[in-house]
Order: C-alpha cells, then structure tokens, then sequence
C-alpha cells in the first residue's frame, strides 16, 4: 500500500523515526510523498532519495552525532567563548558539520537539489522569523525569488534542524522582483528550525486524492517526554540555555484529531532529550529498536479505510 508519510521533529530523539519506517516497511508500504520538520526532515529526506529504514539504521550505528557540535576553539574558552558565539553568530553551533554529514549521504544516492528528486516527492518545514512565517520548502522559496528545483536538499534539511540559539540560523537572500525596492539588510532572510512553528506537519497531506484515489497519511509522532531537568541560572548564558531547553522540552503537543489519530504512529523516545547528543551506541540502538517495535505495533493492526 503507497502512504504519504509525515514526520515529527525531535533533534536525536529522530532515531526512533527509523526504525518505525523499517517496521513499515517491512508491512508493505511504499512511501509515496514525505515531509517532516527538524530531525523528522532528515528521516523524510533520506526516504526520498532511496533509502530504506534498514539502511538509515546502518548509517546511524555509523555516526557520531557530537561531531556535529562544532565551532571555532575561540569559542570554546569558558563562560566567555559559548556567549561571545551567541552574540556573534547567534548560535552555539554552527550547523554546517550537520549539512554536510546529510549533503554526503544523500549524494551517495546522486541527489543534490529538489531537481534530482521526483516533483513534489518530499517537503520540508521551515521558519522564516524575519518576515514570521511558516515556510514549506522547497516550493515556499518562490516567495524569496529563489528557484525551488535549484535548492540544495541538504541546505534544507539544515534549515528544518536550526533549533534556535542551538545552531545558527541560516540567511537566505531574497533575489529578482522579491529583493526590489528593499536595503541590503531587508533582502537577508533567517530561517530556523520547523518545529518552531509547525512541529508535526501532517495537515500537509490531508485530503490528497492522486491517480483517482486517496493516499493515507501516516503521521510518525515522538512521545514521551524526558523528566525535566534543573537549572541553576547564574548569569546571561546560563539563562540562555535554561530557556531554550525548557523550550524543547516544553514544546506543546499539537491537538490532533481523533480520525488523524488512528493514522499516528506513536514513537516512544525513552527519555532521551532533544539535544543530547552524547547518546552512546547503546542508547541510540535502544531508540532504532523501540521505534521498530511501536511501529510493527501499529501496522499489525492498521487498515485503511478506517
């Protein structure tokens, strides 16, 4: 059975996503269209390109997601260096580590650009907080005067993964009748992660008839939330960090229907927190394995028509 699949953003928690996909998989369906915000947007980008639940498996026992923490060592000196970064470049990490780890994943599969995908085949959740709106990628760059088909997926992806005062935001400028009339300074867009403004997109697919028939949407939702962590404040960086981890970890579940519900899968995280990064290769195959286990869970039971 083909589905139209949506996934959740959750930073490293997104582990669990694939190993729900192999499960899937593994019942029969065949992603049709895919979409996601933040790590759910790495998942989906990944199934776009040809990548199966099992390969994105091997490619997580293969990764150390620390390496994506990177910034220059003057940013590294104590109390000083993280908030000098903050103020400087508006993040604590640069994220450009985190693009090209998926930049080369996905060329593996001779994708570079939305253009080497089929059309419409993913989409990408985005917040644009220069002009405070959500933007679908890729084809929401029209607005900025920016080719679609010529945006790197991986750039995306990126985008989609900027948790705000985490990674740097990503700049953009507008080009040709949508850069007219505006300074240098007003042309520059900031675009940060999806999940700020849409964090389980599933709205994307509803009521899409293809080819004389309905798709499914299949919605892959995170839950279990890790048990909340103190934080003593003693001065601007130290508050910094309190408050965007009370962000992540505070972050509202979206009320979603009870008809929309019966095509959710629930993927348990274990307590692992968005940014923890640290995992070691113990925690993150408990993540793959309990992701697997809810998902065979679900398609066992499921049927469309419900």
């Amino acid at each position: 059975m083909r589905i139209n699949g949506v996934f959740e953003g959750g930073g490293v928690k997104g582990i669990a996503l694939a190993g729900a996909v192999q499960a899937c998989e593994e019942a029969g369906c065949v992603f049709h269209r895919v979409a996601g915000t933040s790590s759910g947007s790495i998942v989906a980008s990944l199934l776009a390109a040809g990548y199966t639940g099992e390969e994105m498996g091997t490619i997580i026992r293969q990764t150390s997601f620390r390496s994506f923490l990177r910034r220059a060592p003057i940013f590294n000196t104590a109390l000083l260096g993280p908030a000098l970064r903050v103020m400087l470049k508006k993040g604590l990490y640069s994220g450009e580590a985190l693009e090209a780890w998926i930049r080369g994943i996905l060329r593996k599969k001779g994708v570079v650009t939305f253009r080497d995908l089929p059309k419409d085949r993913l989409r990408i959740i985005a917040s644009d907080i220069s002009d405070g709106r959500l933007v679908v990628l890729p084809d929401g760059l029209r607005a900025y005067g920016i080719d679609p088909d010529a945006f790197e997926v991986a750039k995306a992806v990126r985008i989609s993964c900027s948790i705000p005062y985490f990674f740097d935001p990503v700049v953009l400028r507008r080009s040709g009748d949508a850069a007219k009339g505006r300074s240098f300074a007003d042309q520059l867009v900031y675009m940060v992660d999806g999940g700020l403004l849409s964090n389980f997109p599933i709205w994307l697919f509803e009521g899409v008839e293809e080819d004389g028939g309905s798709i499914p949407p299949v919605g892959f939702q995170m839950v279990g939330r890790p048990e909340p962590a103190a934080h003593r404040i003693r001065g601007p960086f130290s508050m910094l960090q309190a408050m965007v981890g009370t962000m992540l970890s505070a972050h509202d579940e979206r009320y979603i229907e009870q008809e929309k519900r019966m095509h959710t899968v629930k993927v348990p995280t274990l307590g692992i927190r968005t940014v923890q990064f640290e995992l070691t290769s113990e925690e993150s195959s408990a993540l793959y394995a309990a992701g697997y286990e809810a998902g065979a869970a679900f398609f066992r039971g499921w049927r469309y028509p419900c």
